[in-house]
């Protein structure tokens, strides 16, 4: 756990500044979402932090969203935590424009469609740590616990708690030889095997189920895998990333058997979850 916690931190005291720092953001209302105290905006620049997304942010009182409405141009403020985020008094200032590309605009056809449980992924070729090609076909046998991430996100509470959930499930199943936990970066362009290797290769070094896959140079592999997978992501070439994640397990013959949506699952359910589903 301490080679985890390291990295962690050192990538949210690279990335968030100092511990409850509050940014100034410019954006355009996505979607609303009440019940899980959420709302998706998509913002220009933050400055010191990140690049343009589309992207959930938390709210920690949903009064703080009331009247606001798709298309509405927004200002307020993130406030960023070394472990949690959340955004607050905003403010509408007129009517924006939201991306060309929205979530469902990418490959409507059946071999992009999401997969229900008991269906089958189709195989795909990726990349590892040292660039050498792998397929997911080379694990079938094993169970597989598939996540998506990408290196550019700064929110503690999603791609690193992801890192974190992995690790604790992975160190949970040392002991089993019939499962793999592979973490899928879907930034084709930006995380290559060397950039993702730099970020979590000490993370997952000594970790002989834990793996972490590039996507550089195989766009239709990756976003056959996260389609199928229920996941979708967009505006990578734009440089105004958005996503909608979901981690699934896959059994030896690569059916679905269970998934879980978003990021704010929990690992522990999820343990208990996978050994039922292993037995």
């Amino acid at each position: 756990m301490k080679k985890i916690a390291i990295v962690i931190l050192s990538f949210i005291a690279f990335n968030c500044g100092s511990p409850g720092e509050v940014f100034p953001v410019k954006g355009t209302v996505h979607r609303v979402l009440p019940d899980s105290m959420e709302i998706t905006i998509a913002h220009d620049t933050i400055q010191n932090l990140m690049m343009p997304m589309v992207m959930p942010f938390k709210v920690q009182d949903i009064k703080q969203v009331d009247g606001l409405s798709i298309g509405d141009s927004v200002h307020f403020e993130f406030v960023l935590w070394d472990t949690f985020a959340y955004a607050r008094n905003f403010k509408v200032v007129g009517k924006g424009k939201l991306p060309d590309v929205q979530e469902d605009d990418f490959f409507e056809k059946e071999e992009y469609s999401s997969r229900d449980i008991g269906e089958i992924l189709d195989d795909v070729s990726l990349l590892t740590l040292d660039s050498t090609e792998v397929r997911l076909s080379e694990s079938d046998g094993k169970y597989r616990f598939l996540s998506y991430i990408f290196t550019r996100c700064p929110m503690p509470n999603m791609c690193p708690a992801v890192v974190i959930k992995n690790n604790y499930l992975s160190e949970s199943f040392s002991d089993h030889e019939n499962i793999d936990f592979i973490m899928v970066s879907f930034d084709y362009i930006y995380d290559t095997p060397s950039v993702l290797k730099e970020f979590y290769g000490l993370t997952v070094m000594g970790h002989n189920n834990w793996q972490v896959w590039s996507s550089t140079g195989r766009i239709d592999d990756v976003y056959r895998l996260a389609k199928q997978s229920g996941s979708n992501f967009w505006g990578i070439e734009e440089g105004k990333i958005g996503h909608t994640l979901r981690s699934v397990l896959i059994g030896p013959n690569r059916e679905v058997l269970g998934s879980w949506p978003g990021d704010d699952w929990k690992a522990g359910d999820v343990k208990n979850a996978i050994e039922l589903l292993m037995k």
